[in-house]
């Protein structure tokens, strides 16, 4: 089944579709990747678990997958990379929520200066909301 989406605008996805690599991840102890990179080792977990997730759907396996390894890499930027270390833990459920929804195009990954606005307008809309959304997203993948 061919996937037919435009490379420049890779459709968005539900972000409990990235959080379940994520938490696999952690799960294995791999969960510095987005302040380490990503090596062959986590992409392997990275797509066993979205295979195992979304299988069926190698459209919506693919956008995701997309989507992950963008995020990983918008986080070598130096200000996203310093809110990761000032902020902790907290920051991975919103950059996910982010990564999910924000336009991303393939050849460039994500604009790191709209992703940086967009993670914290979510991180400073309140601690107990960021919270929230680190339990659902972590919970539901």
């Amino acid at each position: 089944m061919a996937i037919t989406w435009d490379p420049s605008d890779v459709p968005a996805v539900a972000a409990e579709n990235i959080a379940a690599p994520m938490r696999r991840l952690i799960a294995e102890s791999r969960g510095l990747v987005l302040l380490r990179g990503m090596t062959p080792e986590d992409a392997a977990l990275v797509e066993a678990s979205l295979r195992q997730r979304l299988g069926k759907e190698p459209s919506r396996e693919l956008a995701a997958l997309m989507r992950f390894r963008a995020l990983v890499d918008v986080f070598a930027s130096r200000r996203l990379r310093e809110l990761m270390l000032e902020r902790g833990h907290e920051v991975i459920a919103p950059a996910l929520q982010t990564a999910a929804q924000l336009r991303l195009n393939l050849k460039w990954g994500f604009n790191p200066q709209r992703f940086t606005r967009a993670l914290t307008a979510l991180l400073d809309a309140g601690d107990v909301g960021t919270y929230i959304v680190t339990r659902e997203l972590m919970d539901a993948a």
